[in-house]
């Protein structure tokens, strides 16, 4: 009962943070401000701090997988949320399909970003040793030339250095995550306000979903800090930004149908606004009559 409680004011709190109009009209520009100082913070930050080793618990439990992660997450807590209310399989199908067009959207970058690197890259392998005593050189290592056809993969396999134009995926990704969390996850407290059922399997799947939120905006801080790449996490930070602007600004807006799934709580918090005013209207009608 004591745990319960706790679990209620501490999920309420967070509905009415991530709920709230400011938060969700100014959170995009909390990321973009994250983007441009970020990198500042390596200024001050311990390079002896295990937040400074790439491999870090977090980073390869949850960075690595970061996509899959939110989609367990974000998706149990939105099929849950959308068939405690409807009953509906088919609209809580729907309303995962933004989740499915999502990671639709991570793959194409992957993809495209792969064939970016490997058309403006080149693979170089470091000058042993032994030359560099023999000519005499200091300061940094040379570089040897191989070939130009090699791709970043094999080129990395093969304890190569690979040097061309990147896009950060580790930005793009968690700015991504984090939008599409914020967005899924706002429609709890206007749902706890119209009198939802809320039991405790989906105030602590909300409450997991904040917490992941909190993750990916504390991971996004250590990699600007830690691991400063400017301007290609500027760049993923952007596309990731874009993204989400596409999706739920634009075409999302347009309402659910064949071809769009439509906004989160669309379907859901509309009709639950709707029962509440018809049984309003019922019991106004029936003491009329009483009367």
């Amino acid at each position: 009962m004591f745990l319960n409680s706790i679990l209620v004011v501490i999920t309420d709190l967070a509905a009415g943070l991530l709920g709230n109009a400011s938060f969700r009209r100014h959170f995009h520009l909390l990321l973009s401000s994250l983007l441009l100082v970020g990198p500042l913070l390596s200024l001050w930050v311990s390079h002896y701090s295990v937040f400074a080793k790439r491999t870090h618990f977090l980073y390869r439990v949850f960075l690595r997988s970061g996509w899959g992660w939110t989609c367990i997450f974000v998706g149990s807590f939105v099929f849950v949320l959308s068939f405690s209310v409807r009953r509906s399989l088919t609209l809580s199908l729907r309303h995962l399909s933004r989740l499915a067009v999502a990671g639709g959207l991570w793959l194409g970058f992957r993809k495209l970003l792969c064939l970016l690197e490997n058309a403006t890259g080149s693979c170089y392998e470091p000058l042993s040793s032994t030359l560099e005593l023999a000519s005499g050189t200091n300061g940094d290592q040379p570089l040897l030339l191989l070939r130009e056809g090699e791709t970043k993969e094999a080129c990395v396999r093969s304890g190569m250095l690979w040097r061309g134009y990147e896009v950060s995926e580790d930005a793009l990704l968690l700015c991504l995550c984090c939008l599409l969390l914020a967005e899924e996850t706002a429609v709890f407290g206007p749902y706890l306000s119209l009198g939802g059922p809320s039991g405790a399997p989906l105030r602590i799947l909300f409450l997991f979903c904040v917490l992941l939120l909190s993750l990916w905006v504390f991971l996004l801080l250590c990699q600007l800090a830690y691991f400063p790449q400017f301007p290609t996490q500027l760049l993923g930070g952007a596309m990731g930004c874009l993204s989400w602007r596409a999706l739920y600004q634009g075409w999302y807006r347009h309402g659910p149908s064949w071809y769009c799934p439509g906004r989160p709580g669309v379907g859901l918090l509309s009709t639950q606004s709707k029962q509440e005013e018809t049984s309003e209207t019922l019991c106004e009608s029936n003491a009329k009559e009483i009367n």
